[in-house]
């Protein structure tokens, strides 16, 4: 890949990516911010900081080390988690969900597959 678009791919999925971690940063600090006041909303907001954190935290850092093999798998799953999010949003009506984790999902998703569309198959024979 072009370096300057990996620069931009990278970018993309990083701002994303912080975002969603700061959500669940300011979900954990006031929950009312995640949820509708219900007695579970501080649980939720923890259980979202624990799953957001970590592999947004994972996703910067493969990033940050040029690990693009690697990058597959990770933005795959953060896309599956993504797209999750926004479907629970559309059944509990909360846009912000819908638009945020959609957005993400197809970034994450989109990335995944122009990553591995990039590389070279393992299963290539490679001659000198």
């Amino acid at each position: 890949m072009e370096i300057r678009f990996r620069r931009s791919l990278a970018a993309l999925n990083i701002a994303g990516t912080v975002i969603a971690m700061g959500f669940a940063v300011a979900g954990m600090a006031d929950p009312s911010l995640l949820a509708d006041g219900s007695g579970g909303a501080p649980f939720y907001a923890l259980v979202y900081g624990a799953r957001a954190i970590p592999l947004g935290a994972a996703t910067i850092a493969l990033f940050a080390l040029g690990r693009w093999s690697a990058l597959v798998p990770m933005l795959a799953v953060a896309g599956v988690v993504q797209a999750a999010d926004a479907l629970i949003g559309l059944r509990y009506g909360q846009p912000g969900m819908i638009f945020g984790g959609g957005s993400l999902a197809a970034v994450h998703l989109l990335s995944a597959w122009w990553i591995r569309r990039g590389l070279p198959s393992a299963w290539t024979v490679r001659t000198a």
